[in-house]
């Protein structure tokens, strides 16, 4: 089973000029691209990131790192208030947005979960 999911096209269209160092790879194991690791300095100054649901702690690290560097981040993320992430964006100052239904990731069957965007600037 994949941990990487397709954005809704309406959440996309939001950031149609977004840098996304997470883009939708069903194989991300085998990607070249690192955007934990790699440089995010050729982005447009806004990032959006739909990191995998099952531990996105590595990207809210990053995201509150880049953020020191004048970027604005959306990150979508399940909305679980309960975890250690939820709270390091909470305590980064991140405003959330709540969706009001289930996500669709691309097909016709609703998330089994709620998401909310997290954005950081």
């Amino acid at each position: 089973m994949s941990d990487s999911y397709r954005t809704d096209q309406w959440i996309l269209d939001m950031f149609p000029t977004a840098f996304d160092p997470c883009p939708y790879n069903p194989n991300w194991n085998e990607t070249h691209y690192d955007g934990l690791v790699d440089n995010w300095n050729w982005s447009t100054g806004l990032v959006f990131i739909n990191p995998p649901y099952s531990n996105p702690m590595p990207w809210v690290n990053r995201a509150i790192h880049e953020l020191r560097s004048g970027r604005t981040i959306v990150m979508l993320l399940k909305h679980d208030s309960s975890t250690k992430w939820y709270a390091k964006l909470h305590e980064a100052g991140a405003n959330f947005l709540m969706c009001s239904k289930r996500l669709k990731h691309q097909t016709k069957t609703g998330a089994s979960f709620p998401s909310v965007l997290a954005v950081l600037s």
